[in-house]
């Protein structure tokens, strides 16, 4: 080798060790901003999960800088490569990929013999409406599928940021409605025996999509026997409710990606993010009926006892509200729907987990449920973290505590 060559050579390495360098720095800078309680389950595999998915994110962060491609997009094609793996399909069940009016879906269908039709459901994944997929949640609902005897159905809406609200609320809306048409003449499902429901994001848009066929009142079509929301986003008006506050900085979610999330969904504006972390996108006269829905007060006690903090009122600004205005909506947010509408939606299972950002999303959903007479069944786990079901038979990246809340859901849809 000449010495041209040596020399670019040993520039290309340089280069490349600096970049390298540049990455573990930074995933480890990220690292030391979180913070996993010893009470998490599995706390020391959570640390090398996050550590893993921080690194994605930094490597998608420069690529996008550098033009080469989205961060999401590079997020999105790296989990599904690498971390995505799909099973042998059981004995016991068949899966068929299917469009549902135009909607990619997955169903799954249990094998055995059923004395009738069985109950169905439709399956809406979380990632925060930017990433996830049929394939992210294939274990899950074969799980449920199997141990349930429950018809599922995984929808593969649109993402964000190629698609806006509401383009996946109404693919949600338009699958659900279509099987619903045909459960029964060709998937053997009673179709007044169907459930919706999600996990995260998911969950978001299960219970938007239940309050928006209940504004209908339209007496032709069949609308969900029950909603099963597991650790579900339910309101993007306070981002300093107590379990944001404990768990800020608990992996997989933390509270500002939350909001990021939020802001991808309705129009990709991250410009007003801490805008929305203070609270100053809430026009003066709405605060007091959210306040009412949202109050620490309406959440049980073990809920402060890890601490929680009083922040001033924040100011108002108009243009950060009309930039967001459509996040306060109840189909954005439906905790903040008004009673006529939450007194119309169907049973509900919520199961949250203690080191989750979004646990009290879930709680005082579960509260205004409750105080307008609904059938509401609720789990929590006590130990557990955001987006932990997802991890199911998922090979090195499983978390053996993921089964009990997908046993949860399982428990639940046995019921119906």
């Amino acid at each position: 080798m000449d010495i041209g060559g040596a020399i670019l050579l040993i520039g290309v390495a340089a280069v490349a060790a600096a970049g390298l360098l540049l990455i573990i720095g930074l995933v480890f800078s990220e690292l030391m901003n979180s913070d996993i309680p010893h009470r998490v389950a599995n706390r020391r595999k959570l640390h090398t999960v996050h550590g893993l998915f921080v690194g994605i994110a930094i490597v998608g962060r420069i690529l996008h800088r550098l033009g080469v491609c989205h961060q999401v997009s590079f997020i999105r094609w790296f989990v599904a490569c690498f971390l995505t793996h799909l099973n042998p399909v059981p004995t016991g069940l068949r899966v068929k990929d299917l469009e549902f009016s135009g909607v990619p879906v997955r169903v799954y269908e249990p094998t055995a013999v059923c004395g009738g039709l069985r109950r169905g459901l439709v399956y809406f994944h979380g990632g925060g409406w930017v990433s996830g997929s049929i394939d992210s949640v294939d274990e899950v609902c074969r799980h449920i599928a199997t141990e349930s005897d429950t018809t599922v159905v995984s929808v593969g809406y649109r993402l964000a940021p190629e698609h806006r609200y509401p383009a996946q609320l109404d693919d949600c809306e338009a699958a659900t409605c279509h099987f619903l048409s045909l459960a029964e003449a060709e998937f053997s499902t009673d179709p007044r025996r169907v459930a919706v429901g999600g996990d995260g994001t998911g969950a978001n848009l299960a219970a938007a999509l239940c309050q928006r066929l209940a504004r209908r009142e339209d007496g032709h079509l069949l609308s969900p026997l029950a909603q099963v929301l597991i650790c579900p986003a339910l309101q993007m008006a306070d981002f300093n409710l107590p379990s944001y506050q404990q768990n800020h900085a608990v992996p997989i979610l933390f509270r500002g990606r939350m909001a990021f999330y939020f802001l991808q969904y309705l129009n990709g504006d991250t410009s007003v993010g801490q805008d929305i972390l203070e609270g100053n996108h809430v026009p003066p006269e709405l605060r007091p009926c959210f306040k009412e829905w949202l109050s620490p007060s309406n959440l049980p006690p073990e809920c402060l006892t890890r601490g929680v903090c009083e922040y001033p009122t924040p100011d108002y600004d108009g243009e950060v509200y009309h930039a967001v205005k459509a996040g306060l909506e109840p189909e954005v947010s439906p905790l903040l729907a008004d009673n006529a509408v939450m007194q119309k939606t169907p049973p509900t299972f919520i199961l949250t987990c203690e080191y989750d950002v979004l646990r009290d999303d879930g709680i005082l959903y579960r509260k205004r449920l409750l105080d307008l007479g609904k059938s509401v069944t609720w789990q929590h786990v006590t130990d557990g973290f955001h987006g932990m079901m997802n991890f199911l038979n998922q090979g090195w990246l499983s978390f053996p505590s993921a089964l009990q809340v997908v046993d949860g859901v399982v428990d639940y849809m046995k019921t119906i």
